[in-house]
């Protein structure tokens, strides 16, 4: 006799999908609770530009390069001004390009810091050795990895992306605007890309949005920009919380 919890094939059937999803919001909350990971700055965007890609709109931006320094001196920043137990970390969805990036300038400054939550792909994705292995996550259902990026982020990076990148955006602002979501800083990365993509105006125009919803994010062309716009509103979320509080 072969317990159900122990039967692989029944593990893996139609039938057991309720467990498999409870069991990938069970596990990453237990280990998160254990490690004391409660908040986390979000860096997505393509995995496919690897070092010393150029952007193709702008042919000057090695978005590879910059998302690895960007995400290396926040990790900087709140190891400098946080206590431990209120550390930000780094977390992508732990595969290459961007993803791998920012997990490595992570690592540059505090490997414990860099978080990965991978995704279960028939090809592309892989988890990129710059991950912590305590803080390495691999996920088959897409709305769960989801649910935990959203559980987990106090700010939101989005460089240059495909498909999955745009879905992610745009949820995470839908969250942000109906409330779903508490207000967290949210940075488009490389204002020409975005520029050209995603016309916001238009559906201001159209009255598709409200003219306060422009405000849910914030283009940085630079990674000096996207610093200090982090840095000073996670300061101010900050003094906002102290002060509901104190």
């Amino acid at each position: 006799m072969t317990k159900a919890y122990n039967d692989a094939e029944f593990m893996l059937s139609d039938e057991a999908r309720p467990i498999r999803v409870l069991s990938e919001y069970l596990e990453p909350r237990t280990r998160l609770a254990k490690l004391e990971v409660n908040r986390a700055l979000i860096f997505w965007g393509s995995a496919r530009l690897r070092p010393h890609d150029k952007d193709p709109v702008a042919e000057s931006v090695d978005f590879y390069s910059e998302a690895r320094s960007l995400a290396a001196r926040m990790a900087r920043w709140t190891k400098d001004t946080h206590a431990p137990c209120d550390h930000y970390y780094i977390c992508t969805g732990g595969g290459p390009g961007i993803m791998e990036a920012a997990n490595r300038g992570a690592a540059d400054v505090d490997r414990d810091l860099s978080m990965g939550y991978n995704i279960e792909l028939p090809h592309e994705q892989g988890a990129n050795p710059y991950v912590s292995d305590q803080l390495n996550f691999e996920f088959k259902y897409f709305f769960m990895r989801k649910f935990w990026f959203m559980n987990i982020a106090k700010g939101l990076i989005i460089f240059p992306g495909g498909f999955g990148t745009m879905d992610e955006l745009f949820e995470m602002l839908t969250l942000i605007q109906t409330g779903k979501q508490p207000r967290i800083p949210v940075v488009l990365y490389g204002r020409d890309f975005w520029q050209r993509l995603i016309n916001f105006d238009v559906f201001v125009e159209l009255g598709l949005i409200a003219d306060t919803d422009l405000d849910l994010f914030y283009c940085a062309d630079t990674v000096d920009e996207a610093y200090r716009f982090l840095t000073d509103a996670l300061d101010e979320s900050t003094a906002r919380a102290q002060q509901r509080h104190g």
